[in-house]
């Protein structure tokens, strides 16, 4: 491919892609194509011979762009995959084409001077001094590994990365954490028996009691607390933990306290629903996703730490042929050495871009619209007897359950299962469903620029006549 076919190969795309941007509320959220029709549609053998860009992006037309799932659509409310905005795209083309590893200095060295700035600007959002650093990751889940192993690495007295886990240790969070937690117990060899996913109050939040009971009966049985996780926006509701009160027993009892911080970090940028008093900033560790209520492109996570040097201290390892003499009072900031990737993708490249474009006031409006469009939904169903909510919505997540007439009459999980299939196949919106206190509920998460009051309203009046469908039988 010459310049002149790139040139006009790029100017088709985007122009499509515009014309996707400009027309993307018209859609049908997900597709109405069974998973066997799709997967034929990709069974051919590998290329041998090339074909013209033209015909390879009318092939794209045909079976790529009919069968996505439109999360830029502002009827999506499901998983917290967000529209991505125009700028960061642009800046993942960028990045494609730059093709920078982040990795070694001498792969990148405006992009490394990139992601050193992202990461002081989201250090500085959640409140560290200047004494703290990070990683862009790709996203929460490998955010939330690495927290783990620096709390594993700290307790054990850096011990542990090169002996392996010789001590019965535990870990404790709520039983509202994401997965990805009980994966980064495992992952850093404590095994998932050594999790303690205790009990929430009436808000979801951790309850503090059944943590105090946790850890006296740990230390009764010889086992020693390493690490206790605080959630700042979990995923079913939004719910946050008392940071202070879990950084206070984590210094009585030497803990490493990380926050998970992956959807909820999007509030620090809040102008009217702000939480920058929530603590945050007292947590050894914060787990933070661009690329989810900063409305960057996937991927983009970022794991940060107070103190910078326990990442060079848990990931520090500089073999012969990646070392670089020209190194020296970090003029050279080789990633490798401070991080768990080898090979890094330039993602901070979408994320400046973005902060440079729109702003964090910018930013920080989407997210007031997204939690007064959920606050919105609480009132609607606070005021309706067919339909309750788990929870007042401290964020843009908001589960509800239908309590209809006939309700009682039908299966829980099947009622809302079957409701949440026939909100996907009616392509006006798609939304997932989730267990509380053992209901079935709705979830709803608007994290989207998209989305207007409008949309909560149908998505709660069409939730109503599918309810009341599905009790008909």
């Amino acid at each position: 491919m010459d310049v002149n076919e790139f040139r006009a190969a790029g100017h088709k795309v985007v122009d499509r892609l515009a014309e996707y941007f400009g027309s993307i509320e018209s859609k049908a959220v997900f597709p109405n194509a069974d998973p066997k029709m799709i997967r034929e549609l990709f069974d051919e053998a590998l290329p041998e011979k090339p074909e013209s860009m033209e015909d390879v992006l009318k092939e794209l037309e045909e079976k790529l762009l009919p069968y996505c799932t439109h999360v830029g659509h502002p009827g999506y409310m499901g998983l917290i995959t967000p529209s991505p905005n125009p700028v960061g795209v642009i800046g993942d083309f960028i990045c494609s084409a730059l093709n920078q590893n982040l990795g070694v200095y001498s792969i990148g060295p405006s992009a490394v001077a990139m992601e050193r700035r992202v990461v002081r600007w989201l250090t500085d959002m959640v409140g560290y001094g200047e004494k703290a650093g990070g990683n862009l990751t790709s996203g929460g889940m490998l955010a939330n590994f690495i927290g783990l192993k620096l709390a594993r690495d700290w307790a054990s007295k850096d011990r542990a990365q090169h002996e392996g886990v010789r001590e019965r240790w535990a870990v404790y969070v709520s039983d509202q954490r994401h997965v990805s937690v009980d994966k980064a117990v495992d992952a850093i060899g404590l095994g998932r028996e050594a999790l303690r996913a205790l009990p929430t109050d009436a808000e979801f939040r951790l309850r503090i009691d059944e943590l105090e009971e946790a850890i006296a009966n740990d230390k009764r049985d010889g086992v020693k607390p390493m690490c206790v996780v605080g959630l700042f926006g979990t995923t079913n509701t939004g719910a946050v933990d008392d940071l202070t009160t879990l950084r206070r027993i984590a210094d009585r009892e030497g803990m490493w306290l990380h926050a998970d911080a992956a959807y909820g970090g999007g509030m620090l940028l809040s102008h009217d629903f702000a939480m920058k008093d929530a603590g945050v900033e007292l947590a050894d560790s914060v787990t933070i996703d661009p690329h989810k209520w900063f409305y960057a492109p996937l991927d983009a996570g970022a794991v940060l730490v107070k103190d910078e040097t326990r990442l060079t201290v848990s990931f520090g390892m500089k073999p012969a042929y990646l070392t670089d003499e020209m190194e020296g009072a970090e003029e050279r900031y080789q990633y490798y050495v401070h991080g768990f990737e080898q090979s890094r993708r330039f993602r901070s490249l979408k994320v400046w871009m973005s902060f440079k474009r729109y702003g964090t006031a910018q930013i920080g409006d989407w997210v007031d619209n997204n939690v007064r469009q959920a606050r919105h939904l609480y009132s609607l169903v606070e005021n309706d007897a067919e339909f309750e909510a788990a929870s007042e919505p401290p964020m843009s997540a908001i589960c509800i359950r239908y309590l209809g007439p006939g309700a009682e009459r039908v299966d829980d999980k099947k009622l809302h299962a079957e409701v949440a299939d026939r909100v996907e196949r009616s392509g006006r919106f798609w939304i997932g469903t989730t267990e509380l206190e053992g209901k079935m509920w709705f979830r709803i998460n608007p994290v989207n620029f998209r989305t207007r009051q409008e949309h909560m309203e149908r998505l709660l009046e069409l939730l109503r006549e599918e309810c009341r469908a599905v009790v008909r039988g």
